[in-house]
């Protein structure tokens, strides 16, 4: 564990920074070095795995609370100075307040037997702008935890099987008297003989190293719904980390990125474009062609129009994620000047200028008049 880095380094942040700073660190890490990202880069994978390993023991609070005070060693599946598997099975924090108050009551014991629910995970998932207003299928990969497929969980070799703690009695606690000035003190601790598991394994499971659990790669196939946004979640119910004891799986967070558009902007969900359009074309009016998400669509520019006019497709936008209706499609009008103009094209420029009036200038004819009455004749 030597060679291994501070996992608050590896997320760039201190050591007391809060749970959104963890997340959102994670998530800008994760997003840096993620596999798609980095087709065959060896080096990025295994950032990638680092920045996850990082994530999983500083976003679970027991895990957290053991790897502050004993660094790398405290997560480590052979730990035994109060801590328990990788996977924050065996450890209880009430152990340090109950140590000082435990002979004067003391809440509720968590049975190290009992069902428990997995961690959720995260995941990205890259997509183009068309695939987010339009929905796909995409398969994503994600680190996982899974219950050993070779002992079930159970963390003992094939053939044999996990005893029960007779130091504890399989409760995973055992109570210690202390003699006091008020009389004699009981407090209870997590049991050092099977570090609060409540049962021993003499052989341990060699594919999990009798962690029951073990990490792998894994993929799941899953439906991006039409008019997802970027940085919108989706939520795969029970492919998260597997439960202990039996429990429930937890959840598959995965962040959605929606790659830029070379033409298309979202806002919302209307989709904005501009169109380039010829003095010509803007002074007499023409049908211009309009790309489309559905494809290619004929409009008729209006004679006269201005640089920065703004035309409305509708129905032509983003669907509503709620699968009722769509946004509209902007189109804004830019008016391209031209230029490297030859002798004959600049004097037929001139003669047209000549040829129009006031009338046919009502933004300067405007201007002018403002400007007569600010500063007179």
């Amino acid at each position: 564990m030597a060679d291994k880095r501070d996992y608050y380094e590896v997320l760039g942040l201190n050591k007391g920074a809060s749970e959104d700073e963890i997340k959102k660190a994670y998530r800008k890490a994760a997003k840096e070095y993620h596999p798609d990202l980095h087709p065959g880069d060896k080096v990025a994978e295994e950032k990638f795995k680092e920045v996850n390993e990082a994530y999983e023991v500083l976003s679970d609070s027991e895990k957290r609370a053991r790897y502050d005070q004993f660094g790398h060693a405290g997560v480590d599946p052979n730990f035994s100075a109060g801590g328990g598997s990788p996977f924050g099975q065996d450890i209880d924090l009430g152990d340090i307040f109950n140590s000082f108050f435990g002979g004067f009551g003391g809440g509720r014991r968590s049975n190290p037997n009992a069902p428990r629910r997995g961690n959720d995970v995260e995941t990205q998932v890259r997509i183009t702008f068309e695939e987010a207003a339009k929905g796909c299928k995409k398969t994503v990969s994600y680190n996982n935890v899974v219950t050993c497929d070779d002992c079930h969980g159970t963390g003992a070799q094939k053939g044999t099987q996990a005893k029960t703690c007779s130091a504890c009695g399989g409760t995973g606690r055992v109570t210690v008297s202390q003699r006091s000035p008020f009389g004699v003190v009981q407090t209870q601790r997590s049991c050092d003989a099977c570090r609060g598991k409540g049962k021993i394994v003499d052989t341990p499971c060699r594919s999990c190293n009798g962690n029951g659990r073990k990490r792998v790669t894994k993929k799941v196939e899953i439906t991006i719904p039409a008019g997802i946004d970027s940085d919108q979640v989706l939520n795969i119910s029970g492919h998260g980390n597997s439960g202990i004891n039996g429990g429930p799986a937890g959840d598959l967070h995965v962040y959605v990125r929606v790659k830029p558009h070379e033409i298309f902007e979202r806002r919302g969900d209307d989709v904005w474009c501009e169109m380039p359009i010829s003095i010509a074309q803007a002074m007499l009016g023409a049908e211009v062609i309009v790309p489309t998400l559905d494809g290619k669509v004929s409009y008729n520019v209006h004679e006269g129009t201005q640089q920065g006019d703004v035309f409305k497709l509708k129905g032509k936008g983003i669907p509503h994620l709620s699968g009722r209706g769509r946004g509209d499609q902007y189109v804004k009008m830019n008016i391209e000047i031209p230029k490297n103009l030859n002798a004959k094209q600049k004097e037929a420029v001139k003669n047209l200028d000549q040829m129009l009036s006031d009338k046919n200038y009502s933004k300067q004819k405007s201007f002018r008049e403002r400007l007569k009455k600010l500063f007179g004749e």
